[in-house]
């Protein structure tokens, strides 16, 4: 038994795969991910973005919408929805054999969508009527702008994956627009599922940044803390919200909680421990998604031990000696959700970019 499927198996939290390559596809590479205990797949247009720009097994494809005259937008959602589909059914059996806790892919809608609300739920909604399978997550941000997004999906009985989450407060917000989503939905509630992605690497990268500056013995001293710190009081929120009368009446009707899922998981300082994001953020009733190096040091070098809730008292201590040395984790969240909103849709301009760039060039050649 490898170690990804312990993490599963002992201590209730789902490995999933960050990326989402074609050839993995045909290859067979995702399916061995699988049977390494890998239970499914997160992408965003930054994976896209590598995938489609920097793979040939793409040119096929790429070529026959050309001759039927598609847009190089229309290319991207074609050649995109192919892989999530050929996911969907390499993960359909997972889905199957855990009743729809995993087995998912996800796809997220346009990121020039970020801030508004009618037309990232119009995305979604025709997303899941395009691809039409059940263990498929839409991806919508989490701003303040799509919260009605998230709760207008949910009611109509489609799961989604909320991306883009730094702070406790958008991250409570986004419990309650799931929740106020369910009790909207007037159909099963067995089918309708949600993750939130809870970013963890970022937050660390941009508080190690401002103690950097402050450069003092109590700053320095607090590098590399703010987001475990900051993701473990995440996961107490978590149960506290999925607990209680309200949600037990969701339950009784078939509802599932809403789970963190862990997201940028990857360790940007070389200086620290490449698992300290997986070790650290193990409990039931989690998911962390990880690129394919984070998941092989996991298997090779990871501790398995339920971490994610061990302290809360010393969590939130962090934070306060953080707001101590003068670190507004406010602001440094409000500028990650911007900077992250920012990086996708530069990463998916580019993408189309260099699609529309190759198909003119292929146009010349005709």
């Amino acid at each position: 038994m490898t170690k990804l499927q312990d993490l599963y198996q002992d201590n209730g939290q789902s490995p999933w795969l960050d990326n989402l390559r074609r050839d993995w596809i045909q290859e067979g590479e995702l399916a061995r991910w699988i049977d390494r205990g890998v239970r499914g797949v997160t992408s965003n247009p930054s994976i896209f973005q590598k995938a489609m720009t920097g793979q040939a097994i793409y040119d096929d494809q790429f070529s026959s919408l050309i001759a039927q005259g598609a847009s190089a937008e229309d290319i991207f959602w074609t050649m995109a929805v192919t892989d999530i589909e050929a996911a969907l059914a390499l993960f359909r059996p997972i889905y199957d054999d855990s009743d729809g806790v995993d087995g998912f892919v996800s796809i997220e809608v346009a990121p020039s969508l970020a801030r508004d609300a009618e037309g990232t739920a119009a995305s979604a909604l025709e997303l899941h009527t395009r691809i039409g399978e059940p263990n498929l997550y839409v991806k919508i941000p989490g701003t303040a702008e799509c919260l009605p997004a998230i709760q207008r999906v949910i009611a109509a009985g489609k799961s989604v994956n909320v991306t883009l989450l730094f702070g406790l407060d958008r991250y409570e917000d986004v419990i309650e627009a799931y929740l106020t989503g369910l009790e909207a939905h007037d159909g099963a509630l067995e089918a309708v599922s949600s993750v939130a992605s809870f970013f963890v690497s970022r937050v660390d990268s941009e508080v190690d940044k401002r103690l950097d500056a402050i450069d003092t013995p109590e700053a320095l001293a607090l590098k590399g803390k703010a987001a475990v710190a900051n993701a473990q009081l995440a996961y107490e929120l978590f149960g506290k919200k999925f607990s209680g009368a309200r949600w037990e009446a969701l339950a009784a009707k078939g509802a599932k909680v809403q789970r963190p899922l862990w997201a940028s998981t990857s360790t940007k300082d070389p200086s620290y421990p490449t698992t300290l994001y997986v070790d650290s953020l193990i409990a039931p009733d989690t998911v962390n998604t990880m690129p394919e190096a984070t998941l092989e040091d996991f298997d090779q070098d990871g501790t398995l031990a339920r971490t994610a809730d061990a302290d809360f008292d010393a969590a939130r201590q962090v934070l306060d000696d953080l707001a101590a040395v003068g670190i507004d984790l406010d602001d440094v969240t409000r500028q990650l959700e911007d900077e992250g909103v920012a990086s996708f849709a530069k990463a998916f301009d580019e993408l189309i970019s260099s699609l529309d760039e190759k198909a003119n060039a292929l146009s010349e050649e005709a």
